[in-house]
C-alpha cells in the first residue's frame, strides 16, 4: 500500500474521532445545563386542573375512593394492593414502570379528599386535594397537587419536558372515560 494512502487514511481516523469527541462533549455540556437548571428549580411545585362531571358528586367521590378498582379504568395501573383500612387508608399501586404507596390523610365525603404519597424511598412525593362542587348539571372537580420532586434531572423533566399536569391530566381523562 502506497504510503499517501495510510495517512489519507489515518487523517480520516483523526477526523472521525475529533467529530466524536466534539460531540461527546456538546452532549455532556447538555447534561450538566440540564442538571444545572434542575438545580436551580424550586423542589416544591403546585398543579391544579379542574373538570366537570355529569354524575353527582357522591358518585364521582365514590370512584375516587374506590382504589381497589382503579386499574379496571386507569391503563397506567396494573394492580392495587389495599395495605391497611384503618385509621387511615394505605394502598401501593403498581404501575407499568413502578410501585407507588399512597395513603388518605383527610376524607369529607362527597366533597374533599386528599391523599399522600407516603413513600420515602421515592425521588418525588407530595399529595393530591380533591376537591368535589355540586350544581345542578353535576359535579365540578378540581385536583391541586402539592408536589415535590427531589431529583434535578427529573425536576427538569417534570417542568420542561411532562408538565406539573401531566399526571392530573390523564386521571381525569381517565375519570371521565369510566364514569362516562
Amino acid at each position: 500500500m502506497p504510503r499517501g494512502m495510510t495517512t489519507r487514511r489515518t487523517g480520516r481516523s483523526l477526523a472521525v474521532l475529533r467529530k466524536l469527541l466534539i460531540g461527546l462533549g456538546v452532549f455532556a455540556a447538555l447534561i450538566g445545563l440540564v442538571v444545572l437548571t434542575g438545580y436551580a428549580l424550586p423542589v416544591e411545585h403546585v398543579a391544579s386542573r379542574t373538570a366537570r362531571f355529569a354524575q353527582p358528586a357522591d358518585r364521582v367521590y365514590a370512584a375516587l375512593t374506590d382504589v381497589e378498582n382503579h386499574p379496571k379504568w386507569r391503563p397506567d395501573v396494573k394492580s392495587v394492593e389495599v395495605l391497611s383500612s384503618a385509621p387511615s387508608k394505605r394502598w401501593r399501586e403498581e404501575g407499568v414502570s413502578d410501585s407507588i404507596t399512597f395513603e388518605v390523610t383527610d376524607a369529607q365525603p362527597p366533597s374533599r379528599l386528599v391523599t399522600r404519597i407516603a413513600d420515602p424511598d421515592l425521588s418525588f412525593g407530595g399529595t393530591w386535594t380533591y376537591e368535589l362542587r355540586s350544581d345542578d348539571s353535576g359535579t365540578r372537580l378540581t385536583i391541586t397537587e402539592h408536589g415535590e420532586v427531589y431529583n434535578p434531572l427529573f425536576r427538569f423533566m417534570s417542568r420542561f419536558v411532562f408538565g406539573h399536569t401531566a399526571t392530573i391530566d390523564q386521571f381525569l381523562s381517565d375519570l371521565k372515560k369510566h364514569l362516562g
